[in-house]
């Protein structure tokens, strides 16, 4: 081998590495701590998460520092789900005051040593019918969203409240809380307007990308971490990947799924643990973070559903995820939770998933938004 030969050689090795991993080269410190710490946490650990855990529970609303998670183990989860649901399709006013809502929970998270999660249940910005796709309602709004696109100017609009929010949750330290953003979840089914029987692949991942680069580049958002999660309606990386806007347009890898884990009374976790391979093994590949983005079993009627089912799974195959997390907890519906509260009869097991050493919840963390991480306690 001649030097020159030996040179492009060892570039072919290197170049992976510099041009995978985190999309946003000018991401605060804190953002760019937060994606090393949870890769690191991933080769041993999983963040246990809740969406709108301290929001609202079973039963309750709007209390300070709880959650229904805490309420049974002493501890918030790790990662907290919020969403941008409520920062469009609505009057001005209601906007602002869901903004500082939403501000107040991401910035209590970062400062107690918590992870925020941002899922974006996006109200049609072309038709009525919400975010849900309603036949002969819904636009396929896609398309019209994109550069070009009769929409496109009111999703600028939209992506600006979005990223004055992101530029506004600023901690008592003065620094800029994280959050793992993750749009346009679960498009390979056809419940959600932007599903994949409502707009081509082409739009899907055109749009993908002009959202990231709008946000990073134009409105100089540099506290997001993009989080890339279809349904579970693949088999293998090609159909997982069909997609995928590219690796210089995602930071972290996942999947919701509820199916293969005992929603309706079935289960099929080898399938599960399948995908979730597939989902690890491609972020491994690929410099990226993967996480199980969202499952959970309705109202927990399992007994041992967290150890024999859930902790099963994610202990499988040695993959590396960085967070699992469950559903939310109504607090008027008596059926509609999907992480224990106190007396729930899956409770026991529960505590036994939280005691786990492979489990990380938010007592557990140590400066997870520093370089010198500190690790876990």
């Amino acid at each position: 081998m001649t030097k020159t030969t030996h040179k492009f050689f060892i570039l072919s090795i290197l170049i992976p590495f510099f041009t995978f991993g985190q999309i946003d080269k000018k991401a605060t410190k804190e953002t760019k701590a937060l994606y090393k710490n949870l890769k690191k946490i991933s080769k041993s650990k999983i963040l246990f998460g809740h969406q709108h855990a301290t929001e609202y529970g079973h039963g309750w609303m709007g209390d300070t520092d709880r959650s229904d998670v805490k309420s049974v183990t002493g501890s918030h989860p790790a990662v907290i789900g919020i969403d941008f649901s409520g920062l469009s399709g609505r009057p001005k006013e209601a906007i602002e005051k869901t903004k500082e809502t939403l501000r107040k929970n991401v910035v209590d998270t970062y400062e107690r040593g918590g992870v925020t999660t941002v899922a974006w249940h996006f109200s049609n910005p072309a038709s009525k019918g919400g975010f849900y796709w309603r036949d002969s309602i819904s636009a396929p709004a896609i398309s019209l969203i994109k550069v070009g696109g009769s929409h496109h100017q009111q999703y600028k609009e939209i992506l600006q409240t979005l990223g004055d929010f992101a530029h506004s949750v600023k901690a008592k330290d003065g620094k800029l809380a994280p959050m793992l953003f993750r749009p346009f979840h679960e498009f390979d089914g056809g419940w959600f307007w932007w599903g994949k029987p409502h707009c081509s692949r082409e739009d899907f991942m055109e749009v993908w990308q002009f959202t990231v680069s709008y946000l990073r580049d134009s409105l100089n958002v540099h506290n997001f971490i993009y989080t890339f999660s279809p349904d579970n309606k693949f088999a293998s990386e090609e159909e997982f990947l069909e997609r995928y806007p590219g690796d210089d347009w995602v930071d972290m890898v996942g999947m919701d799924n509820y199916g293969d884990f005992g929603r309706d009374g079935k289960y099929n976790l080898e399938s599960g643990i399948k995908k979730l391979k597939i989902v690890s093994d491609y972020a491994i590949k690929a410099n990226k973070l993967a996480a199980f983005t969202e499952t959970g079993l309705e109202s927990i009627p399992n007994l041992t559903w967290w150890t024999e089912s859930l902790l099963k799974a994610l202990k499988a195959e040695k993959m590396r995820l960085s967070y699992v997390l469950v559903w939310r907890n109504d607090r008027n519906s008596k059926t509609h939770f999907y992480a224990p509260y106190p007396d729930q009869v899956s409770v026991p097991d529960f505590i036994k998933f939280y005691n786990d050493p492979y489990t990380l919840f938010e007592k557990d963390l140590k400066r997870i938004y520093h370089r010198k991480f500190l690790g876990f306690l």
